[in-house]
């Protein structure tokens, strides 16, 4: 079963969001806490509460981050 065409700008948020967000929560919580046992949990904790912040953040900056890269890119 595939989603209609009109659900890919948000499920592309959706995604791009949730990597991008794993990734950078990742990079600052073993920068603030170290590689140590507790790790995963922390991580797991400030991914999951920065992702909700991230999704609307990427639907909204998404369109004008395209219309800048248009205006300074040729045709």
């Amino acid at each position: 079963m595939k989603l209609p065409r009109q659900w890919a700008p948000p499920l592309f948020g959706f995604i791009l969001s949730g990597l991008m967000s794993l990734l950078v929560s990742g990079i600052a919580t073993v920068r603030a806490v170290g590689f140590v046992p507790a790790l995963p949990g922390a991580w797991a904790g400030a991914w999951l509460s920065s992702w909700p912040v991230a999704f609307p953040v990427v639907l909204i900056v998404a369109p004008l981050t395209r219309r800048l890269v248009a205006s300074v890119t040729a045709p």
